[in-house]
C-alpha cells in the first residue's frame, strides 16, 4: 500500500505516469507502482505538464501553485511535490489508491 506517495521533509511526493492526448483528464489507475493518469493535452510546449498540474490541483482541491514537477518534465514518468503534508491530501490520495486497487 502507498506505493505511489510518500511524505518527507513536509512535502508530499507523488510518482506519476503521464498518458498525454487522453479523450479525457481522469485516473487510469497505477502502473509500476505510479499513478497513471491521461491527460488530454498533447506533450507539447510544456501544455501536458501545465494540465497535469491543473488536474491534480482540481482532484486534491488544493492551489497550483502548490504543485511543482521536481523531475521527468520532458518523461511520461514524473516526480510530483506537493507542499505541506495537510492531512486531507493525503486522505484524499489514499482513497484514490484505495479505488485503484
Amino acid at each position: 500500500m502507498n506505493e505511489f506517495f510518500k511524505v518527507k521533509e513536509n512535502k508530499i511526493l507523488l510518482k506519476v505516469h503521464v498518458n498525454p492526448n487522453a479523450k479525457r483528464d481522469e485516473i487510469a489507475g497505477t502502473y509500476n507502482s505510479s499513478l497513471k493518469i491521461k491527460i488530454s493535452s498533447p506533450a507539447v510546449d510544456g501544455k501536458a505538464n501545465k494540465n497535469l498540474i491543473r488536474f491534480l490541483s482540481k482532484l486534491l482541491n488544493i492551489s497550483k501553485t502548490k504543485i511543482k514537477i521536481e523531475k521527468g518534465d520532458k518523461s511520461r514518468e514524473k516526480i510530483v511535490s506537493i507542499d505541506g503534508s495537510d492531512e486531507s491530501i493525503i486522505k484524499k490520495l489514499q482513497e484514490v489508491e484505495n479505488a485503484n486497487l
